[in-house]
């Protein structure tokens, strides 16, 4: 029988089980696993809400079987997809299941590996930069050479995989300057956005280098967008200080009432648009903006416009899993993400691998995402 993972809330131990094959819902595909990646709040969910779970979301394999109503894929299409965070068949496990609309074909360009870096990420970004932020699209960009306009924007973690794919959308859409916020990946950065700024020199020269690249590009010491792919333990005050107070826009990917450093006084100025751009929204409001950008990212694979995030394969299938969170926890991901190749897994013992949480006080984020 098919077995899958379900991550303890103390990430020092996970749960081998064995589960039936899942049998789809109207609109949902089941796909066996080839690849799963990871990502950090595949650790912070069932920390923070210390419930074991399948916390894995992002999937690439073989189409299974579909729903009745699934009239885009078939059995043994290659595929890769975002699992629907907080429900159950996630992607540490040998088979998951996904909604059709964030489902999408795999060019032959594109290995299995690779795939399993981009669902999570790249819509992410995409819904940070397009459904909030409502910046030119790449299918319908602004071109600065021709009509002399230049549409700024700041990515603060533009090493990690949603900030990465933040700037290659961004790159796409004709945006320039792209300022990258970064640490010790900024190598990487300098790859893909126009300029790096080294967060790591203290929050003022930072502010500070932001400006003169701005001003040096001939625009204003401000920028009109932000996109803030960390928003913890500092972005989100530090990017107050660069975005426009009148008339600019910031997306985070945490809410800041519950990561800002004074949580209770942090607020925007009423000049500043600010959007918490929420991944399962995709899964919720914004299903019609999920099936086109799965689609588009197809496309812009298959074309070599959208190239996947650098990734680093953690040894053992299934078994790997608790390692590569438990990196993930401790801040070893740069520039890299996590995969795990379940056919690696081969013979485990069912059961738990170690402690469990024996935690007594409930985690103040438990009930993230809709935390008070």
């Amino acid at each position: 029988m098919p077995k899958q993972v379900l991550v303890q809330g103390s990430i020092e131990a996970v749960e081998f089980i064995e589960t039936p094959i899942p049998m789809p819902d109207e609109k949902q595909v089941v796909i066996k696993v080839v690849v799963s990646g990871a990502n950090p709040k595949d650790w912070k969910y069932p920390y923070w809400k210390d419930l074991p779970s399948n916390s894995g979301d992002d999937i690439a394999g073989i189409v299974h079987s579909v729903g009745k109503d699934v009239y885009e894929f078939k059995p043994g299409d290659r595929v890769a997809a975002l699992h629907q965070p907080l429900t159950d068949n996630g992607s540490f496990a040998e088979y998951a299941v996904a909604p059709d609309w964030t489902t999408f074909h795999l060019p032959q360009n594109v290995s299995f590996e690779e795939a399993a870096t981009i669902p999570v990420a790249a819509l992410t970004a995409a819904n940070a930069l397009y459904g909030d932020l409502k910046l030119p699209t790449p299918f319908d960009p602004v071109n600065p050479t021709q009509d002399g306009t230049k549409i700024p924007i700041v990515i603060y973690g533009v090493s990690s995989a949603v900030g990465a794919f933040a700037a290659k959308f961004a790159r796409l859409s004709g945006l320039s300057p792209i300022i990258g916020v970064a640490g010790r990946a900024g190598d990487f950065a300098k790859n893909i956005v126009d300029h790096v700024v080294d967060y790591r020199k203290g929050e003022d020269a930072l502010v500070a280098a932001i400006e003169e690249i701005l001003v040096k590009e001939g625009l204003g010491p401000t920028t009109p967008y932000v996109f803030d792919a960390i928003s913890e333990n500092g972005s989100l005050e530090a990017t107050l200080r660069f975005v426009d107070l009148n008339g600019g826009s910031i997306s985070t990917v945490l809410p800041p009432k519950l990561f800002a450093k004074d949580k209770g006084n942090f607020e925007y100025p009423s000049g500043v648009k600010a959007f918490n751009s929420a991944l399962p929204l995709i899964h919720v409001t914004r299903k019609d903006f999920g099936y086109v950008w799965s689609r588009y990212l197809s496309r812009l694979l298959e074309d070599g416009r959208l190239k996947p995030h650098p990734y680093e394969v953690i040894p053992g299938g299934l078994k790997g899993v608790l390692t590569g969170l438990q990196k993930l926890k401790d801040g070893k991901a740069s520039a890299v993400k996590y995969v795990f190749r379940i056919e690696e897994t081969g013979d485990v013992a069912l059961g738990l691998t170690g402690p469990v949480s024996t935690r007594t006080q409930p985690h103040p984020l438990r009930n993230f995402p809709y935390s008070d």
